[in-house]
């Protein structure tokens, strides 16, 4: 894909998906949840890429911050809790059934 060609939010997630399922057979562990699609988060010990979207601008437009964990309560901690909760709402991505997937994707 060229990298200046602005992707849709369902092609990001078609290829999202697509590249997660080339680690299904690892420890790796992916959710999605369906009701917030405003940030994302990755999320490694005590290291945290996220990127919040902004409205009006393509994704790759919205700034991407490296968030380390440096006090209790502060913004990593407070992304952390936000994550944490997306996480428990969200479906393990290996259980989506592939109608659901073209539906989500679409």
């Amino acid at each position: 894909m060229e990298e200046d060609v602005p992707l849709t939010l369902s092609t990001r997630i078609e290829v999202t998906l697509s590249e997660l399922a080339k680690l299904r057979d690892t420890t790796i562990e992916a959710r999605y949840e369906t009701g917030h699609v405003s940030l994302s988060v990755f999320r490694f010990d005590g290291d945290m890429i996220v990127t919040p979207l902004l409205p009006g601008r393509i994704g790759h437009d919205a700034p991407t911050m490296h968030l380390r964990r440096a006090q209790s309560d502060g913004v990593f901690d407070r992304f952390a809790g936000h994550a944490e909760d997306l996480w428990a709402k969200g479906r393990d991505v290996w259980t989506i059934p592939a109608a659901e997937a073209a539906h989500v994707t679409a």
